[in-house]
């Protein structure tokens, strides 16, 4: 194993099932590798509860709550009143994951649309960034985060898969751009592009474990340990070091979240 370097996971889920036998050791070897921030992500009203209760757990993980466009229906019939609740706690440092996902359409779009800016109203009262997931909703995600002027409380494009040109859209926002696994892959030049010419000081990286694991993991149980991939790959691809991607990374982390 190399060196281990100061790393921040932006983006995980390790509350979970699959981490449900061995979540302790997946910790171990995260913090044996240099990880020293994990912005752990909520997307229904289960999930929030135990993202919060690892972020009360663990002094280096941080939680984000939202509702997943998946869920959309759930927030229409039962309001957000539940997940607004935790937006008081003092290591809930985002609304999110929130966005829309027009391609498994398991809510229909207009209801995801409205819980959409529902919860960015929501991070607008309670002064939170949001974490964004989009998946082929790039036209109307632009749209909302232009129209609920996203520019006034920040925000990170998770796992971004979209072109350098919506790239650009975002950051005129004043978004971050989060890279993760599929930026290792071989058949991946759009993610490279993007990566390679994000603005640093607006570029974050991230897991979304257990999903999307990084060469050479792919098909596997993601952890957050394999943020070192992801930052190794986009330090190749911009010709500097990993630890000084990862110091970098580190401290947009730090600042977007308002983390100490």
């Amino acid at each position: 194993m190399t060196a281990a370097i100061p790393l921040f996971d932006s983006h995980a889920h390790l509350d979970d099932g699959r981490f449900d036998g061995d979540r302790e050791e997946v910790i171990a070897r995260a913090r044996e590798r240099g990880l020293r921030y994990l912005v752990n992500v909520g997307y229904d009203l289960d999930s929030v509860k135990k993202t919060v209760a690892l972020a009360e757990k663990y002094d280096f993980v941080y939680a984000a709550v939202g509702i997943h466009p998946h869920d959309a229906c759930w927030a229409v019939e039962n309001g957000l009143a539940e997940i607004e609740k935790f937006l008081a706690h003092p290591k809930v440092v985002a609304v999110g994951e929130i966005g829309l996902d027009y391609y498994r359409n398991l809510s229909p779009r207009e209801v995801q649309q409205r819980v959409f800016r529902e919860q960015m109203a929501l991070a607008r009262k309670w002064k939170k960034p949001v974490i964004i997931h989009d998946r082929d909703a790039h036209g109307d995600i632009l749209k909302i985060l232009r129209e609920e002027k996203v520019e006034e409380i920040g925000g990170v494009m998770h796992c971004f898969s979209g072109s350098w040109e919506m790239a650009r859209e975002c950051l005129k926002m004043g978004m971050y751009i989060s890279i993760a696994g599929p930026v290792t892959f071989k058949n991946a030049p759009r993610v490279q592009e993007v990566a390679s010419r994000v603005p640093l000081d607006r570029l974050l990286v991230e897991t979304d474990a257990p999903y999307l694991s990084p060469e050479p993991f792919r098909g596997k149980r993601n952890e957050p340990a394999y943020v070192y991939y992801v930052v190794e790959k986009i330090a190749r691809l911009r010709g500097t070091e990993p630890a000084e991607l990862a110091a970098i990374t580190l401290e947009n982390g730090r600042k977007l979240f308002g983390i100490p």
